[in-house]
């Protein structure tokens, strides 16, 4: 597999963290095709669709309408043609349950939304390269779930890297 751009699709339904993270993705070194939806239902459908090709990474929102982002996950990792797609949980809350959850449910990684827009960058480039690295060099075909330890990323941890 070789990746020229990523295919990114963010499913949020903040127009405002959606245009944060369009404007985080262009100010990065990387070439990527953005995509947003806005609810559960959109994204499932947008997912399912078989003209559509389905996304290098998924940024998913815990909280929106119509299905929330828990529903979502559950529907993504149980489908054949879904499952080896890193999801990578985006959220303003921070519950170690609800994370615990989503580490079982299968998600790449958890992200705490930043409120600085640096931050945010930082923080979206630092997944994006954690999760591409391999599929950039065509060395594998999907992501490998980290560790517990590794499933929780946040700025602190990016500030020391």
């Amino acid at each position: 597999m070789n990746i020229k751009k990523l295919n990114i699709l963010l499913a949020d339904d903040d127009t405002d963290d959606c245009l944060f993270f369009k404007e985080a993705l262009e100010a990065m070194p990387v070439i990527t095709q953005f995509k947003a939806v806005h609810d559960g239902e959109q994204l499932m459908h947008l997912l399912n669709r078989e003209t559509e090709p389905l996304p290098n990474v998924l940024f998913l929102d815990l909280n929106m309408p119509r299905k929330n982002g828990f529903e979502c996950l559950a529907e993504i990792k149980q489908n054949e043609k879904l499952k080896a797609m890193p999801v990578v949980i985006f959220s303003t809350s921070y519950e170690q349950e609800v994370v615990n959850l989503l580490y079982n449910g299968g998600a790449q990684y958890f992200i705490r939304k930043p409120s600085e827009f640096a931050m945010f960058k930082k923080i979206i480039f630092h997944v994006l390269t954690l999760i591409t690295q391999d599929l950039l060099t065509g060395h594998v075909k999907y992501i490998i779930q980290p560790a517990r330890e590794n499933f929780v990323l946040t700025v602190e941890d990016i500030l020391t890297i």
